[in-house]
């Protein structure tokens, strides 16, 4: 009998605030280490906590757009642990009274939707990050907390999820509704969104779990679905070996491309728990409460499904589109112009998310075509005046900087031939040197017209009309 993985997570964003949760400092990527730090953040003796309203607002519209139950009142708790980056020796988190419980995130998987039960969505403050020096033999560390105090959503999932595939799913399905929600930019570059796998496995058909092991260090989606492989295979053969899993922290040597021990796995009771004395209980009434779920925006699952409704696009179009909210809202400022067609438009995005692919840090706003320039592209073969081989063309004409549409059209010279005194000399031409093709159309083989049609627009450098090329080759091959 063979093994099954039993996956679930930990995930950690970094909400969008401008200002950490227990002070004014800024939550500002890239600056100089240690600029951006007061007494609160630092730990100091004597210095007191304030709640950042935004953040937690933040953090409940996260908690209803995954469908939790908001605890009224949450509380807030210091976990209790010593690491360098934690100048407190203890982090405000929560665990008796999370702000969210009990919510799930249904996500598409091939043909399938699999139900990703919630457990909790709780707020807490991020730690520093230590700097290690990459110089040979530094015995040395760092440390910058800059960091330390940023408001910090974290999302625990039951072990629902069965293999890298699911994994996948799950984690592009949640950085989504995350984005749509502006809950986070989840820039996974910067650290704004990170994953922890819990895995373990046991044998196909067994109801019991098997020991989890949680793996930390995960930088990016890739990095981990490479662990999860990586992981279960260690657990596999530990255990066929007669071995056993222990339940433990491991880390992600990425350039070994293995899980190493970091610390046996602590439980609640070893971070001591208990209520934050300088922070008092927050009640969420019912007016407040409200207004942030009205603030909730369209959600990704109703906007492909609007997509699918609205424009006709095909499921999977929508599924591509809507997956990544600034090309799907690129989309759609191309649509409001000139009332572009939603298809057309939608045969022209799969260049600016190659671009986007390139570079995580990269934003559509920077891309070298505008929405409009692309409605008005679509609109320039919509109405006859370039072919769609043209418009390529076109497009990379766009991408090098040379103007509008409508511009490089007149510029090149590329407007489309449909006028048929100028095309049928060059039709006639064409079917005098190609008989063979000619009588396999006539016996009803159709398909070799697609060869007289690439010659015609080879001799027009493709400014021919395509339809009206058709159209004239099979009313003079039946005449």
């Amino acid at each position: 009998m063979g093994w099954e993985t039993v996956i679930g997570f930990e995930i950690h964003a970094e909400l969008a605030t401008a200002s950490k949760i227990w002070c004014g400092c800024s939550t500002e990527f890239g600056r100089a280490p240690n600029t951006q730090t007061c007494p609160v953040c630092l730990g100091m003796p004597g210095s007191l906590p304030v709640l950042n309203r935004k953040a937690l607002e933040l953090a409940t519209r996260a908690a209803l757009a995954l469908g939790c139950r908001i605890n009224r009142p949450t509380q807030f708790e210091r976990k209790n642990y010593y690491y360098p980056d934690l100048p407190k020796n203890y982090q405000i988190s929560q665990l008796r009274k999370n702000l969210g419980e009990g919510g799930f995130l249904d996500v598409k998987v091939g043909d399938s939707t699999l139900h990703v039960r919630i457990n909790n969505v709780h707020l807490e403050e991020d730690a520093g990050k230590n700097i290690h020096p990459d110089a040979p033999g530094a015995d040395y560390s760092l440390v910058d907390l800059n960091r330390a105090g940023t408001p910090l959503l974290e999302i625990v999932t039951e072990p629902d999820l069965r293999s890298k595939e699911e994994a996948l799913a799950f984690m592009e399905s949640l950085k989504s509704i995350l984005e749509y929600s502006g809950v986070s930019d989840c820039n996974m570059h910067q650290g704004r969104l990170r994953f922890e796998a819990n895995i373990s496995v046991r044998r196909q058909g067994d109801d019991k779990l098997g020991t989890k092991v949680e793996v930390k260090n995960l930088n990016s989606m890739k990095t981990v679905l490479k662990c999860i492989e990586v992981e279960t295979d260690r657990q596999i053969i530990e255990l066929e070996s007669g071995g056993r899993v222990v339940q433990e922290t491991r880390l992600w040597d990425e350039a070994a491309g293995v899980t190493r021990a970091m610390r046996s796995k602590e439980v609640a009771n070893d971070y001591r728990y208990f209520p934050d004395p300088d922070l008092v209980a927050v009640e969420i009434d019912d007016a407040l409460l409200e207004r942030i779920r009205a603030e909730i925006p369209e959600l990704p699952d109703a906007r492909r499904k609007r997509f699918v409704e609205k424009f006709g696009l095909s499921d999977y179009d929508a599924g591509v589109l809507t997956a990544d909210k600034d090309l799907a809202d690129y989309f759609e400022s191309a649509l409001a112009v000139y009332g572009a067609n939603p298809k057309g438009v939608a045969n022209w995005m799969a260049e600016p998310l190659r671009w986007l692919g390139e570079d995580p840090d990269r934003d559509i706003g920077e891309y070298p075509i505008k929405a409009a320039a692309i409605a008005e592209l679509v609109k320039l073969i919509d109405g006859g005046t370039i072919s769609g081989r043209i418009a390529k063309d076109v497009y990379r004409a766009m991408l090098d900087g040379e103007g509008a549409p409508a511009e490089i059209v007149k510029k090149k010279g590329l407007v489309q031939i449909s006028d048929t005194s100028a095309i049928e000399p060059i039709v006639d031409k064409v079917l005098a040197a190609n008989a063979d093709a000619v009588e396999k159309i006539l016996a009803g083989k159709e398909k070799a017209i697609g060869a007289l049609v690439g010659q015609i627009m080879r001799e027009t450098k493709g400014k021919a009309n395509p339809q009206l090329v058709n159209e004239m080759i099979l009313r003079k091959i039946r005449q």
